[in-house]
C-alpha cells in the first residue's frame, strides 16, 4: 500500500495540490489524470521519493517500488540484461560491490566480512537466479536470448521502453510507477502492455493520455483537481461520469441553500429592529450554516478546437503511382497505389520505424522517392503538423506576433479570441515561444492551422504532447472537418473517431483499407503473439 498523508506542493504562489490524504490499495490498478500542468509527473516523483512535498506530510510506500524511467537512453552503455536487474536497487549494488571486490588481488579480515554480508545479501533476494529470472522476462518481451547481452543502444526506442518495463518490475516490487508507459509504443505494443499491467498484483498508479488504455488497464482514477486528488472507482470513462455527476450535485446543493439564504436574510431585514430579537438571532445562526460550500475552481480545461477551410478542394485530392522507397537496404514501401478522394480521412497505422512518417515526407516532397510518381490535385492547399512539431515554431517572438501575420485582415483580436480558445488566455498569448511546454507548442500549432483553413490537414502524432482533454478536443475538431485528412497515430480512439480508411503497414506490405478502425479490426485482428504475450 502507498499511503498520502497531508501533503502539499506549491511552486511559488501557485498550488498543484492542497494538503492530499489519499490511500492506494494493493491489487488496485490507479491512472493519475489531469490536464498538463497539474502536477501529474511532481505527484509521481513524489511517491518515488525523488523530491519532497512542500510541507511536513508525509509519504509511506513498501520497500520494494517498481518505477519506469522515462529517459530511455539512460542506459544506452549497458548491457540489456544488466538493465533489467538495476531494477532491483539492493541486488544490483551488493552483486556491483561484491564483484569488485572478488576482483582484488588481496583481501583483508575487513574484506572478507564485508563479502560475507554481501552473499547474504544476494541471497536474499534471490541473486543466484537473477540472470535467469531477467531472461526470461527479456524473452517474454520479444528480445531473443542471443540479444541479451548487447548494450541497450543497439535496440530501438521502443523496445527499450519494454526493457525499461521490465526493470520496473523485477524483484518482484510491491508497487509499481509509471510515468506515460504507452510512449513510443505502436499499437500492437500497447496491446500487449494492457494485458502484461492487468497480471500484476500489486500497487499500480500510472499516468497516461491515451483513454483508450486508461479505460483497459485501470481498476481506479485518482483524479488531480480543486487542488487535491480525488480517487473515483472504475476506469476514466467512469470517472468522467461520476465526476459531473458530483460536481453537478454540488453545484445544485449550492443553489438551492443559496435560496434558503436569501428568505433567511430576508426576514433578518424584515424584523431585525423588532420585538422579534429571538427569531432573528437563530435566523442568523442558519445563514452561517447554509453559507455554500466554497468550491476550488476545477483546473480542467479543454481547448475548442475547429478546423475550417477557405475553399474546398477539388473532388481529387492525390494520386501516388508505384511509390517505392528504402533505406539502408530495407525498403519501406513497394509500388504503393493510392488515390485520396476529397473528404476522407485515412488514418496510417503500424508498428515503429515502419515508415509511415517517411511515407508522409515523401508524400509533402520533403524526402525524394527512389520510384513512382506524386500528384497533388490543382487547387489543393494543405497544413502539416510534423512529429517533431516544436521544429515549425521560431524562436524569441511571441504567440501572438507569430500568429498574426498568418490572419488575412491582421485582425488582432481575432487571433486572440482563437488563442483564447486553445486555452491563452489574456496576457498569455504574450508568452514567448521558447518557453512553451510540449503541450502548449501542440496547441499553439493547432491555433496556427484552425487559423490557415487548409482544405487538407496532414498530421504525424499530433497527440505526443497532449493531455487527455485536448486529445478528446482534437478528435471531436477532425471528426468534424469538411476536408481531407491523413493522421498518423497509435491512439486507437483518435483513429476510431477521425477515420473512414486505415493505410497499415503490416511485414506483408500496406493493406489499402475502405473503413473504419473497427471494420479494420475485423477483418485483420492482431496477430496472435500479441495476444497471446497480453494475457
Amino acid at each position: 500500500m502507498i499511503t498520502v498523508n497531508e501533503v502539499t506542493k506549491s511552486y511559488g504562489s501557485r498550488i498543484l495540490f492542497d494538503n492530499v490524504t489519499v490511500k492506494f490499495i494493493p491489487g488496485n490498478r490507479y491512472g493519475l489524470t489531469g490536464p498538463n500542468g497539474s502536477g501529474k509527473s511532481t505527484f509521481m516523483k513524489i511517491l518515488a521519493g525523488d523530491i519532497e512535498p512542500s510541507n511536513r506530510g508525509t509519504i509511506t510506500r513498501p520497500r520494494k517500488v517498481g518505477i519506469l524511467r522515462q529517459n530511455q537512453n539512460e542506459f544506452d552503455n549497458e548491457r540489456i540484461v544488466d538493465t533489467v536487474i538495476m531494477g532491483n536497487k539492493t541486488l544490483w549494488e551488493a552483486l556491483k560491490e561484491r564483484n569488485h571486490l572478488c576482483n582484488q588481488e588481496s583481501f583483508s579480515d575487513e574484506d572478507m566480512e564485508r563479502l560475507g554480508v554481501l552473499e547474504s545479501t544476494v541471497a536474499d533476494e534471490n541473486g543466484y537466479v537473477a540472470d535467469i529470472e531477467a531472461a526470461e522476462m527479456l524473452r517474454g518481451i520479444g528480445i531473443p536470448d542471443e540479444k541479451h547481452g548487447d548494450l541497450m543502444s543497439s535496440l530501438p526506442n521502443d523496445m527499450k521502453f519494454r526493457v525499461l518495463l521490465a526493470q520496473a518490475v523485477f524483484g518482484g516490487p510491491e508497487a509499481l510507477l509509471l510515468d506515460e508507459p504507452t510512449n513510443y509504443m505502436d499499437i500492437e505494443a500497447i496491446h500487449w502492455l494492457e494485458g502484461f499491467l492487468r497480471d500484476y498484483e500489486g500497487t499500480m498508479i500510472v499516468i497516461s493520455h491515451d483513454r483508450h488504455f486508461l479505460n483497459a488497464v485501470c481498476t481506479h482514477i485518482a483524479d488531480i483537481d480543486y487542488d487535491t486528488i480525488i480517487p473515483y472507482p472504475g476506469n476514466y470513462d467512469d470517472m468522467v461520469v461520476q465526476k459531473m455527476s458530483v460536481r453537478q450535485k454540488i453545484e445544485d446543493d449550492n443553489r438551492d441553500r443559496t435560496k434558503k439564504i436569501a428568505a433567511l436574510q430576508e426576514f433578518v431585514s424584515r424584523f431585525g429592529a423588532g420585538q422579534r430579537a429571538s427569531q432573528v438571532q437563530s435566523r442568523k445562526k442558519d445563514i452561517v450554516r447554509l453559507a455554500a460550500t466554497e468550491l476550488k475552481r476545477s483546473n480542467i480545461q479543454r481547448p475548442f478546437i475547429r478546423f475550417d477551410q477557405n475553399k474546398p478542394s477539388g473532388r481529387e485530392i492525390l494520386s501516388v503511382r508505384g511509390l517505392t522507397k528504402a533505406f539502408d537496404g530495407k525498403t519501406l514501401f513497394e509500388d504503393l497505389e493510392l488515390d485520396v478522394l476529397r473528404g476522407e480521412k485515412i488514418a496510417i497505422i503500424g508498428g515503429n520505424g515502419v515508415g509511415k512518417t517517411t511515407l508522409v515526407r515523401c508524400l509533402l516532397g520533403e524526402l525524394e522517392a527512389d520510384a513512382g510518381t506524386i500528384k497533388w490535385g490543382g487547387t489543393v492547399t494543405r497544413g502539416y503538423y510534423p512529429q517533431n512539431a516544436d521544429e515549425l515554431v521560431p524562436k524569441g517572438i511571441t504567440m501572438l506576433d507569430w500568429l498574426l501575420p498568418l490572419e488575412p485582415e491582421g485582425d488582432m483580436q481575432v487571433v486572440r479570441g482563437l488563442l483564447g480558445r486553445m486555452l491563452f488566455a489574456g496576457d498569455e498569448a504574450l508568452k514567448s515561444t521558447e518557453k512553451l511546454s510540449g503541450g502548449e507548442t501542440a496547441r499553439l500549432i493547432m491555433a496556427c492551422l484552425m487559423l490557415q483553413k487548409h482544405p487538407v490537414l496532414i498530421f504525424d502524432e499530433p497527440t505526443n504532447h497532449l493531455d487527455l482533454e485536448a486529445v478528446n478536443a482534437l478528435g471531436e475538431g477532425l471528426s468534424l472537418f469538411a476536408g481531407t485528412i491523413l493522421l498518423v497515430s497509435h491512439d486507437r480512439d483518435l483513429i476510431s473517431d477521425t477515420a473512414t480508411r486505415i493505410l497499415s503497414f503490416t511485414p506483408n506490405g500496406i493493406i489499402n483499407f475502405p473503413g473504419t478502425y473497427e471494420e479494420y479490426l475485423e477483418k485483420y485482428p492482431l496477430p496472435e503473439s500479441a495476444k497471446r504475450r497480453g494475457n
